[in-house]
């Protein structure tokens, strides 16, 4: 049996690896620090799913009542290049975070307040990376958390302000279930060969959209990790938006060929909805099967077309201020949606709506002459290239 073009690999039993992996996001386009707060509420929705699930079992769950030896996942976010006095696109996004699970979550900034360059280095810059580096040590060391977010790490190596050596060591002697994520450009030769998952963003210009004044628009798409991962971290953007102005930020989250459970994103999406049920609604469409191209059913047309269609309403009412499409572009290139009312209804929409698509393609849409933002994001390596098993709470 001939399977080309694209497919999206649905709800299957799948075995679970233990040992934690170090992932690097870097390169010039969007979406790293995003995709990084993205696998951040993964974890912590299957921590607390987990918790709930084992209390219950045990007959002593009551809410949010906790267990010795039962607990959520911890994470740590420390900000490199980060410090207070300058507003940055992820600080909605941990406001939400920090609101939602504040016992889950230890946020750490350093850093000054503007960019600069090497020849601009100061002893301040220098102390205050020692700082936080400092504080990556003892986290790392602490085997306290399950995930550790390293952000902006890359380009304070890259500014020589810490001594690559002793953050490679450190980084080879975490806890063995520790993952360890590391975003921003420039990452050091080193530090590549170390990661077990390398994705480079990549940005893509598109004209017509600066020409024509079309905003809120953003597409991710390639092989690379961190697509749908993204969309995550702009839900929770949203969100956080809202929160800091004391508006609705309403979020839909629309998903198409994920039909049944099981899914990457599952336990995120539930986490959000139990923090923010007023403001967040969710549907899927397609079968619990992988559609390939040439093998498409009846049924996979149906199911595009009812999502496509809970999603035109959406962008027509104004009701939401922030609609992610995820795998949009998987489902218009394996022809289950016609591109034109696509885009007839992104130009349509209100300014003031942001849309999010994500999924591969191999033939780019026509509306992805409309992205304001356009990254690419590109696998240099996977761990599952390893024959690495995927993680519960970070894969899926």
């Amino acid at each position: 049996m001939s399977r080309t073009g694209i497919g999206i690999r649905t709800a299957v039993e799948r075995s679970e690896r233990i040992t934690g992996q170090i992932h690097v996001y870097d390169g010039k386009g969007k979406g790293k620090s995003q995709a990084a707060l993205g696998v951040v509420l993964r974890s912590i929705g299957l921590g607390i799913n987990s918790v709930e699930s084992e209390l219950c079992t045990l007959g002593n769950y009551t809410g949010a009542n906790a267990s010795p030896g039962v607990s959520p996942s911890r994470v740590l976010l420390l900000r490199f290049l980060k410090g207070p006095g300058r507003n940055y696109d992820e600080d909605a996004a941990i406001e939400a975070l920090q609101r939602g699970f504040p016992h889950l979550i230890d946020q750490v900034r350093t850093g000054r307040a503007s960019f600069f360059s090497r020849d601009e280095v100061t002893r301040f810059d220098a102390v205050e990376a020692q700082r936080g580096w400092d504080v990556a040590k003892g986290a790392i060391a602490s085997n306290l958390y399950s995930v550790v977010v390293l952000d902006e790490l890359n380009p304070v190596l890259d500014l020589g302000l810490l001594p690559i050596d002793e953050v490679i060591k450190s980084l080879k002697n975490k806890p063995e279930n520790l993952e360890i994520i590391v975003t921003g450009r420039g990452t050091p030769q080193a530090l590549l060969d170390l990661a077990d998952l390398h994705t480079e963003s990549v940005p893509h210009d598109h004209p017509v959209s600066r020409e024509q004044g079309i905003e809120g628009i953003e597409i991710y798409t390639g092989a690379g990790k961190g697509k749908s991962t993204n969309a995550l971290g702009k839900a929770l953007q949203a969100i956080g938006r809202g929160i800091s102005t004391d508006k609705s930020h309403r979020v839909l989250i629309m998903q198409w060929l994920k039909g049944g459970s099981g899914y990457t994103e599952d336990a995120a999406i539930a986490a959000l909805k139990q923090c923010y049920p007023d403001l967040v609604d969710h549907h899927r469409c397609g079968r619990d099967a992988i559609v390939w191209r040439g093998q498409q059913q009846i049924a996979d047309y149906v199911e595009a077309e009812r999502g496509w269609e809970i999603a035109r309403a959406a962008l027509a009412s104004g009701l939401y201020k922030t609609i992610i499409m995820d795998e949009l572009n998987p489902t218009v290139d394996l022809e289950l949606l016609q591109v034109e009312p696509i885009v007839d209804a992104l130009l349509r929409k209100p300014r003031d709506t942001e849309v999010i698509i994500t999924g591969r393609c191999l033939n780019q849409p026509g509306y992805f002459d409309l992205a304001s933002v356009h990254s690419e994001m590109i696998c240099h390596k996977h761990y599952c290239e390893k024959g690495v098993d995927l993680k519960r709470g970070v894969d899926f």
